[in-house]
């Protein structure tokens, strides 16, 4: 009886959890752009999002963005992680408290104060300091994943490399990185996903030149998610599971 409870009480998580991309991956196959009932199989959706130049154009943003600021913040990421976890300093510890507020501070108010600062640097708003919200709301996450990484690593190690005559970069390129590997995948996995879906943040800080897909299928929720939203989020979906699958390969050759 336990048991049929535990197998029933985790298939109605994962229905719930997944039912809601199940229903947007159908709908995408659905012949009717607004209908909420079924109308046979198409593909055409699918055709017409190649032609919707905006949408292809905003999407290209958006992996532009993503890409860019999840690679800046895992290498800041894991060059403040390693600091904070080999070297002793004054203020370390408000440092590392700090991060953490960073993580829980609302988007609003991290939207809101970023805003406050291009405008008081007169800085235009649109793709750099679009960028470099990106990058400054996904880096604590980098810095925290990395960290707890390092927590569970023999400080030895290093003490025996040392002895073997390994420099400080020798440590960093040949001890560091290949264990923090799995680590740095997984914060650039999460930056990544953090900096396709923001919507809050890069409200506040992009401009009228360049546009991300967030606030542009925002934007479209006041006239009807058409069709081509609906192919395209199936797609950027296949394209994540791909990554994770790639990125869980990788990992396995690593260790």
């Amino acid at each position: 009886m336990n048991r049929t409870l535990k197998f029933l009480y985790l298939f109605f998580i994962y229905v719930f959890l997944y039912l809601p991309i199940v229903v947007l991956i159908t709908y995408s196959f659905n012949d009717s752009k607004f209908s909420a009932f079924w109308h046979g199989l198409t593909f055409k959706w699918y055709k017409q999002l190649f032609h919707d130049h905006s949408l292809l154009l905003v999407t290209g943003h958006s992996f532009l963005i993503a890409v860019l600021a999840s690679t800046v913040a895992t290498v800041l990421g894991l060059a403040a992680a390693v600091a904070l976890f080999r070297y002793r300093f004054y203020g370390k510890k408000l440092i590392q408290g700090l991060v953490f507020i960073l993580i829980v501070v609302p988007d609003l108010v991290f939207g809101v104060s970023l805003l406050m600062l291009f405008v008081m640097l007169k800085v235009q708003l649109g793709f750099w300091t679009l960028l470099s919200a990106h990058i400054t709301f996904c880096l604590p996450f980098v810095l925290v994943i990395v960290y707890s990484r390092l927590q569970t690593v023999d400080k030895n190690i290093f003490a025996a490399a040392r002895d073997l005559g390994a420099n400080d970069f020798l440590i960093f390129m040949r001890i560091i990185i290949p264990l923090m590997m799995p680590a740095l995948i997984a914060g650039w996995l999460l930056s990544f996903t953090l900096s396709m879906d923001d919507v809050v943040i890069s409200f506040f800080v992009t401009g009228p030149t360049f546009q991300i897909l967030p606030l542009y299928i925002y934007s479209l929720t006041h006239v009807g998610i058409t069709p081509e939203v609906n192919a395209l989020c199936t797609l950027i979906f296949v394209f994540t599971l791909l990554l994770i699958v790639a990125a869980q390969s990788l990992i396995r050759r690593k260790v």
